[in-house]
């Protein structure tokens, strides 16, 4: 009689030993229906690299951009004239290391992490040790993959762009989205007094988050009361720079997040408006357009205050790889309530 001999090999050691992975893969620019699901090489991990084993991608506006190759000065300075230089899409990342480099010394293979990279809408991807953070303990992969980008830019905004301080009243307009919900719970942290801007149906989770208060903008236009704000981060891009220094005090800080509300072609004309106003503005007040990116230090000070329960990602709904179009639709529809996530 034949004998069979068992293989014990796991699902996990076969994907470790194989040299090909699946990936998202975007070959020229357009809508969520260039986004492919193809089987690629798996990156080499050089000296300075941690290749990590992909558990979830979050997914942010921006890569909303890449994809559709809007606005077109991104296709100038180093995206990809005519097509994305990097094939693979996404940034938030959150997994295991599967490797590292010689000249790596902050992680080694078995570590839970998550930060940023170039084409997280993998099985495998490669990033940069400085990029990365060891995991919040107390988060899932897919709620980790959440934070990376979008708390970073919240963080930023609050503190390094408008200078933070207790007890001030700040303004979040766009408070339910996926910036917006980390500013929330951000300012709170930083013993603000915090009062959201969002739409009818999302006015219940804006308060549950921390929101001391909550302005419905379909029936109240802050604008036009009578309070006035510290600090305002705008999210939105719906309202005129004039219109949002009215509800500023006269020191106060106005910071535009992100380029929405631009042209095709260029899209940060709000922020390039500040810049340009901000020389002539009489009174104190000051008008700063932020530029933001994720790094290892502002993640681990993100950790820490998951860790400590003062800060927690709110995941809308999660996408497979393979339905990483689907998920990118469903962001660009921008319904929904937090942030949106890929499994691996």
């Amino acid at each position: 009689m034949a004998t069979t001999t068992l293989d014990h090999t796991t699902t996990t050691e076969l994907k470790a030993q194989a040299t090909t992975m699946q990936a998202i893969v975007q070959d020229r620019y357009g809508s969520a229906d260039v986004l492919q699901l193809q089987e690629v090489d798996k990156p080499e991990v050089g000296l300075d690299d941690v290749l990590v084993r992909v558990h979830a991608a979050g997914l942010h506006i921006g890569d909303w951009h890449v994809m559709t190759g809007q606005p077109y000065l991104m296709r100038i300075i180093g995206f990809g004239f005519r097509a994305p230089k990097a094939r693979v899409r996404g940034i938030d990342v959150a997994g295991v290391v599967e490797a590292v480099g010689k000249n790596v010394k902050r992680f080694q293979a078995g570590d839970e992490v998550f930060g940023t990279c170039d084409g997280a809408f993998a099985e495998y991807a490669l990033a940069r040790e400085d990029m990365l953070a060891p995991k919040p303990a107390n988060l899932t992969f897919e709620r980790a993959a959440a934070v990376p980008t979008s708390a970073c830019t919240a963080l930023q905004a609050l503190r390094n762009a408008g200078g933070i301080q207790p007890g001030q009243k700040v303004l979040i307009i766009g408070a339910s989205g996926g910036v917006g919900m980390f500013a929330v719970q951000i300012a709170k942290s930083f013993d603000a007094e915090v009062t959201g801007v969002c739409s009818t149906a999302k006015v219940d989770m804006v308060r549950a988050i921390g929101a001391d208060h909550v302005i419905d903008y379909t029936t109240e236009d802050f604008t036009r009361g009578g309070q006035r704000y510290d600090l305002i981060l705008d999210m939105g891009g719906n309202r005129s720079l004039s219109q949002l220094r009215r509800a500023l005090t006269p020191s106060g800080t106005l910071v535009l997040v992100g380029g929405e509300g631009g042209d095709r072609w260029i899209g940060i004309g709000r922020p390039l408006q500040a810049l340009a106003m901000s020389p002539f503005v009489r009174d104190r007040t000051k008008l700063r357009p932020l530029a933001s990116k994720a790094n290892q230090a502002d993640l681990q000070f993100l950790k820490e205050l998951i860790e400590a329960g003062n800060v927690a990602p709110v995941v809308d709904r999660t996408y497979s790889l393979s339905e990483t179009a689907d998920a990118m639709r469903h962001l660009e529809q921008r319904q929904g309530r937090g942030k949106v996530v890929i499994t691996v």
